[in-house]
């Protein structure tokens, strides 16, 4: 077997979960701004987005890096001196820093502290889908 397909395969398995993760999180704390007044629903909601966060998009994004490092690897290390690999990696760094953004916005919600309008959630939500949609431009078309 293939181990570089190998591990773009894991790679693209676990880049998938994460960023439905990441797509979700956000749309959940939409439907939780909106009920914070309703303690039964805000505490349903606040079980949800813990256990996304940290049983889902954790793991997924830890497994998305391990296997982005192989995958460097596998094709060599100088690789890191092409422009569209450096993009790529200043694109994936982006979404990790919106990650964990969205985890301290994930304790705000647990200790009621959300200062944030439903309306910044759904607008905030589209953040991810334009870093990945970069992402694949630059795998795909590797531009100089």
């Amino acid at each position: 077997m293939n181990i570089y397909l190998t591990y773009k395969a894991l790679h693209l398995v676990a880049v998938i979960s994460w960023m439905a993760g990441l797509l979700y999180l956000p749309r959940i704390f939409v439907y939780h701004t909106e009920n914070q007044s309703d303690k039964n629903i805000s505490n349903v909601f606040k079980t949800m987005e813990r256990k996304l966060y940290f049983y889902i998009m954790m793991p997924a994004m830890i497994v998305s890096w391990i296997f982005g490092i192989l995958l460097i690897g596998s094709i060599g290390f100088e690789q890191l001196s092409t422009h569209w690999l450096k993009t790529k990696l200043l694109l994936v760094i982006l979404l990790t820093i919106y990650h964990f953004y969205l985890g301290n916005l994930l304790k705000k919600f647990e200790m009621d502290l959300n200062t944030k309008s439903s309306k910044f959630f759904r607008v905030f939500n589209e953040v991810p889908t334009i870093l990945l949609i970069l992402i694949i431009f630059v795998v795909i078309f590797k531009p100089i």
